[in-house]
């Protein structure tokens, strides 16, 4: 039992002045193994004003300094590799290998800031003009549970690479995680004040800092109904907002796709992190007429997939992070099928032989654009087969939702597939392949965000620029 009673003000572990204590469970055997004791409004204010004390002196660092002080991070982060697997492991249920991903994740994305910085220019000349980039300010990154210590580390790297101080809230539901990070980042010397980390809830720690006037820039990843919460509150004092919210991520399988590579990458989108990815491709847009085949092609490749313990070496999908979350996806699953829909594979209930624990059937519908299983976002390992007529069909169901974070397409000419990507309307699509480039920006379309993350272009997102003139 862990329980852990600090967060991280101005350079020290401190006891926070809010007093409720949130339970931290194994989502694997639903047992308790730890509390949180979490922040609240007083405890966001001392963060902030830190934050607010340190700006000064980090934003006029150079860029030797900043890369410096972020070499630092990186090599205390990457030497908690082992501990945060664990952590992830036990208070997520993330399955082995996906873990492991997620726990070299963190010094990965410091050491993209890095290279991102090493190549970015605060000054250029626009005509008789100079252009100075000059940081935004204090910043608020709130980030989620499903990615909690990369989120934190991505963002807290990239708001310090352009010069801005940080107040950062994660996700209470990832305690320990967080305690690991916060630890490793304290052993890399980093400037008081500079960063501070404060867990709470987001309706108390949260919202104190959506409306302080202090923080200049909120960056939020979560669900698109928080995401416009804080754009209506940071509207207030006009923050700068960069959104990273949710998705119903299209995967359009074309006519000349052959099935024995389209069914594993179209599982692998949709299946991802657990089906527990804002990303993952849970709309599955198959040619009607071959339908038949890829039903029973998917009900074949499913059969294979295992949910269950994540310390088992051969499990593919892990349990859900709560029994909240857990409840969520049993309820679109029994949704989908008082909506009419084919229950391809899987459905409510636990996996065979887990008789404790969030788990969940990797579970495939076949049904229609309409159905609510196939518009709105379940937060799962839950997919849903849309067959098609024709080409235009597949990218009007395709662009048929409030959604535009992540899409793929599946087709034997590479050429061909290239056309159909670039007229989905998504921040990211991938064809034929399941591979990310962390130099490019990530970022949503429509009610899937604002704005962009990763290399230069989350660089610039806390920036101003400042046009100078001299006569």
């Amino acid at each position: 039992m862990q329980h852990i009673d600090s967060i991280y003000i101005n350079g020290e572990f401190v006891t926070p002045h809010g007093e409720e204590r949130f339970e931290l469970f194994n989502p694997t055997t639903e047992a308790v193994i730890g509390t949180v004791r979490l922040a609240d409004e007083v405890d966001a204010e001392r963060a902030i004003a830190a934050a607010k004390a340190a700006f000064p002196a980090w934003s006029s660092t150079t860029k030797a300094e900043r890369i410096a002080v972020l070499k630092r991070m990186h090599a205390a982060v990457a030497a908690r590799e082992d501990e945060l697997l664990d952590a992830i492991v036990t208070e997520y249920g993330a399955p082995a290998v996906r873990g492991r991903w997620m726990a070299q994740y963190p010094a990965d994305v410091i050491a993209q800031a890095i290279e991102a910085l090493e190549s970015f220019e605060f000054v250029e000349q626009a005509g008789s003009a100079q252009v100075i980039m000059t940081p935004v300010g204090v910043a608020g990154l709130i980030t989620p549970w499903n990615s909690d210590a990369g989120f934190i580390c991505n963002k807290l790297a990239t708001a310090m690479a352009a010069g801005c101080t940080a107040v950062i809230k994660p996700s209470e539901m990832s305690g320990i995680q967080t305690q690991v990070v916060t630890e490793a980042l304290h052993e890399a010397g980093i400037p008081a004040g500079v960063f501070n980390i404060i867990t709470g809830r987001g309706e108390v720690v949260g919202d104190a800092i959506n409306h302080h006037p202090d923080i200049a820039k909120i960056s939020f990843t979560g669900s698109t109904a928080v995401g416009k919460h804080i754009v209506e509150s940071g509207a207030r004092t006009l923050k700068r907002v960069t959104l990273e919210l949710g998705g119903k991520s299209p995967t359009i399988i074309l006519d000349d796709a052959e099935t024995d590579r389209a069914v594993p990458l179209a599982l692998a989108a949709g299946f991802m992190n657990s089906g527990q990815a804002c990303v993952a491709g849970t709309r599955i847009l198959v040619p009607r007429s071959r339908q038949t085949e890829f039903e029973q092609a998917f009900v074949q490749a499913v059969s294979k997939v295992q949910s269950g313990d994540p310390r088992n070496e051969n499990t593919d999908i892990g349990p859900m992070v709560s029994r909240k979350q857990w409840q969520r996806v049993q309820d679109y699953i029994r949704l989908g099928v008082e909506e009419g829909a084919k229950l391809l594979v899987g459905g409510e209930g636990r996996p065979a032989g887990m008789t404790q624990g969030w788990g969940v059937k990797p579970t495939v519908f076949v049904g229609h654009n309409q159905m609510r299983i196939a518009r709105e976002e379940i937060f799962g390992p839950v997919l849903v087969m849309i067959p098609y007529d024709d080409e235009a069909e597949a990218l009007a169901i395709a662009n048929d939702t409030t959604y535009g974070l992540s899409a793929m397409v599946l087709g034997s000419n590479t050429e061909h597939a290239v056309r159909v990507a670039q007229q989905i309307e998504s921040g990211r699509v991938l064809v034929n392949t399941m591979a990310h480039e962390p130099k490019a920006p990530f970022g949503g379309m429509k009610q899937s965000g604002l704005g962009r993350e990763m290399g230069k272009w989350g660089i610039q997102a806390y920036l101003e620029a400042k046009t100078l003139l001299v006569g």
